[in-house]
């Protein structure tokens, strides 16, 4: 495991952060997510040893974090604001960081380029920061987390600022780290955008954990709440006829022109049988998918947050 958290809880004052959580996170990636306010930052702090725990321990790679720079030189950050110089380059602002790390020499001069490259900024590195794209400031944050080759990528909020082409290009960065073996925690209060990097999450709410794992697996934990699954077919109304004859559909809706969600206590029921129907009856079928198995949707079922911009 890469963290480990026993009764751990954070207090500042009378104000909770973090409240007895007890969990691990395993290699690769996981998304924190939760909406703002929920202790996702007190995570992150005690996980990076910048905050001392008020009870409990939390271990990364299994050592305490606190107060252990063997530890700490394995971690690298990137913040969610821009702690930036705007006139020196993006260059010596890794540079610099780099040896205020302890990072100095030979070591420097052969990593400085190496990770410049990795993170898409070689054409741009010797710019001044101040005329940076909001997607080439996340990159360069990064670029300056990796410099001395941590195990650990710990991201608050990434995709922040960043259009569409960023988010996509940051993405298919930290999925390549990962590949080569960078364990990554990344945090973030917009679901779809930890939905396009992992599908393991790790939720918090009021400084609990309200549900971990994989994103279908904590989706048929919820077994008050019925299954929703959309069919695009070419005869909607003749399949919606057949299907409301089966005890475990428990609801309908047509949506014009050519889409049918249901909704069913048995969706695994409701799949086997829908392979005969289609065939039997020659229905043509363009798609199906599960409705609500979204990473905002099981949020909303769990907390009653919801968002129409996709975040909390």
């Amino acid at each position: 495991m890469v963290i480990e958290l026993n009764s751990l809880s954070k207090w500042y004052g009378e104000v909770i952060g973090l409240n007895n959580v007890t969990t691990t996170i395993e290699h690769g990636i996981t998304g924190l997510v939760g909406p703002n306010g929920a202790g996702k930052s007190t995570l992150m702090g005690l996980a990076m040893g910048q905050l001392r725990p008020s009870k409990g321990n939390i271990r990364v790679f299994g050592r305490e974090v606190w107060n252990n720079p063997a530890v700490l030189s394995n971690i690298g950050y990137c913040p969610e604001g821009d702690p930036f110089w705007s006139d020196v380059t993006g260059r010596q602002f890794v540079a610099f960081l780099a040896k205020a790390s302890g990072l100095h020499g030979a070591d420097l001069r052969k990593a400085l380029p190496e990770v410049i490259e990795m993170t898409g900024m070689t054409k741009n590195a010797d710019r001044a920061i101040k005329g940076y794209s909001k997607g080439m400031r996340q990159r360069i944050k990064i670029a300056q987390a990796l410099i001395h080759k941590p195990k650990l990528l710990i991201l608050d909020e990434p995709f922040t600022g960043t259009d569409p082409v960023g988010r996509h290009e940051l993405a298919n960065l930290l999925k390549g780290l990962a590949d080569n073996g960078v364990d990554i925690l990344v945090s973030s209060h917009v679901l779809h955008e930890v939905e396009a990097l992992t599908k393991r999450i790790l939720m918090i709410d009021h400084g609990r954990i309200v549900a971990q794992g994989h994103i279908a697996e904590v989706r048929r934990t919820l077994h008050n709440r019925p299954f929703a699954i959309r069919i695009r077919v070419d005869r909607p109304r003749r399949l919606a006829a057949l299907l409301a004859e089966m005890e475990v559909v428990t609801s309908l809706q047509m949506m014009p022109p050519d889409t049918l969600t249901i909704q069913t206590v048995s969706p695994d029921e409701i799949y086997d049988r829908l392979a005969g129907l289609i065939l039997d009856k020659e229905i043509a079928v363009q798609e199906i998918a599960a409705a609500d198995e979204s990473l905002e949707a099981i949020f909303g079922y769990l907390t009653g947050h919801r968002d129409r911009e996709g975040g909390l």
